[in-house]
């Protein structure tokens, strides 16, 4: 049976997330001084950055572009149900470790909005949005049943 996810997910899976994971794939590789920078400004160095913190920063963009190319292109190519819940799944249990690679700047940056910089509603909020999301797609939340799909046509239907 063929799967289209109702619009929101779309729109949230197949664009918007997508070009946010693209974002921090730019800014880890080609703005890494910014990125460190807006990630803790306390630590991050104020001129050279050493070359394995560099090779580091240009994983991290590979794994955001991966993240990107699953999202947009695997999701997309995709109309099995099964599909979308299995790398939705595994992008939710990223998601989890995206969070916990943060818990060293403090347990504030979780709930502390008013304090949050750009890079924390990246990090932390925008993060929040993806794993709320990914939660209510894989709850069914929104995506219509067996029940709700419209009728098979019958072999008399079909004559007409």
């Amino acid at each position: 049976m063929e799967f289209r996810p109702p619009a929101f997910y779309r729109l949230f899976f197949l664009t918007i997330e997508p070009i946010s994971a693209l974002v921090g794939a730019y800014f880890a590789h080609f703005r890494p001084q910014q990125y460190l920078q807006l990630t803790h400004a306390l630590s991050a160095p104020q001129t050279n950055i050493p070359l394995g913190t560099q090779v580091v920063l240009t994983q991290l963009a590979n794994l955001y572009f991966l993240f990107a190319i699953n999202e947009a292109l695997v999701l997309r190519s995709s109309s099995d149900l099964r599909v979308w819940r299995t790398l939705l799944f595994g992008l939710l249990v990223a998601d989890f470790g995206h969070l916990y690679s943060i818990w060293g700047l403090g347990t504030g940056v979780y709930w502390k909005v008013h304090e949050w910089s750009a890079m924390d509603w990246g990090n932390v909020g925008f993060v929040y949005a993806g794993a709320l999301t990914r939660i209510a797609f894989l709850f069914g939340l929104g995506i219509p049943t067996k029940q709700d799909a419209p009728a098979a046509k019958t072999g008399k239907d079909k004559a007409k």
